[in-house]
């Protein structure tokens, strides 16, 4: 089995159940986005859920779907950079507990969180104080951290960094690795879109983009727009939520329709998705039975709040595929 590398933002999420109720302080921002915010706002942000109920994990894009790999059996190591406080300490151990190798640097900030604010109809909308984890850069890569690993898996959310999207890019394509990229948020890729088409085409094989993503990067939706991201990187996976996802590859196209289940917190959806799809690639299993596997894993986190999920649903998960 091909071991997975990935690299991101490593945060501590603080998910606030909103339900109706508005928060006064992010008036404005577009429901479903990933705003970066100062700690100021931040501040006022946490002041104003301090009430609600709240949960507290570690998170991170491709921290979640680093950890959702190791959760299903694969061996698996991250990369990020952390503050030096109780946050840092947490998101290493919790790394740990997951079974993920964790190579993490220290920075002079204090440690990354999401504040992510949940709806009555399961949508997040996530205001990400980024701290340490904006500290790493390019500089911080060596070609070392690369050897030993198969698959390296990127967050899109780098992307404001493109020194570092590059030099990680080039440094697992030099390894050797298989590359894949998730989109993150779509005004993210609407504001970066000529550099993630050109860092696509020169480092991407896989693609992960939900709907709204998809049609950011490529102008179209469903089979359309993952036959233009396939074309770009080889691989390209549109997820569209309830209505399923699709997987193209070299011209095939297979849908993969949803389960019905009740949507109660989006948080981590897509991360997990890639987790089993990911995790599917390091078995070699065909494209269309790794987006049965990442579909599985979104349907079962979507349940409850944040991205974790109990042992007890990722051994069923695995047995569902004989793993």
């Amino acid at each position: 089995m091909r071991r997975v590398l990935g690299i991101g933002n490593a945060l501590v999420d603080i998910l606030s159940l909103t339900g109706s109720e508005a928060v006064p302080c992010t008036a404005g921002y577009p429901k479903g986005s990933m705003q970066l915010i100062g700690v100021e706002t931040m501040r006022a942000i946490e002041h104003a859920v301090s009430p609600l109920e709240r949960h507290i994990v570690t998170g991170g894009s491709a921290a979640n779907t680093i950890n959702g790999v190791a959760k299903l059996g694969a061996a698996a190591a991250f990369i990020g950079k952390v503050g030096r406080d109780a946050e840092g300490d947490f998101f290493k151990k919790d790394m740990e507990a997951n079974g993920v190798r964790p190579m993490l640097l220290c920075g002079g900030l204090p440690s990354g969180r999401c504040n992510v604010l949940v709806s009555e109809d399961g949508e997040r909308t996530m205001f990400t104080y980024l701290g340490a984890a904006n500290e790493l850069c390019a500089e911080d890569l060596s070609p070392e951290m690369f050897r030993g690993y198969d698959i390296f898996h990127i967050e899109g959310y780098l992307v404001q960094n493109h020194a570092l999207m590059e030099c990680a890019g080039r440094m697992a394509k030099e390894a050797g690795l298989t590359v894949s990229i998730d989109m993150a948020s779509f005004n993210i890729v609407e504001e970066e879109l000529d550099f993630l088409k050109a860092f696509a085409e020169r480092y991407v094989d896989v693609i992960f983009a939900n709907e709204e993503e998809a049609y950011a990067f490529t102008g179209m939706r469903g089979e359309g727009a993952a036959e233009a991201m396939a074309a770009c990187a080889g691989i390209a996976v549109v997820k569209m939520g309830s209505r399923g996802s699709v997987v193209c590859s070299r011209g095939t196209v297979e849908r993969v329709s949803p389960n019905p289940v009740k949507c109660v917190d989006a948080t981590g959806a897509g991360d997990i998705y890639a987790s089993g799809f990911l995790f599917g690639m390091a078995h070699s299993l065909p494209l269309g039975v790794c987006a049965r596997l990442g579909a599985m894993c979104a349907e079962a986190v979507i349940q409850r709040v944040g991205a974790k999920l109990p042992e007890s649903e990722w051994s069923r998960i695995k047995g569902c595929f004989s793993l």
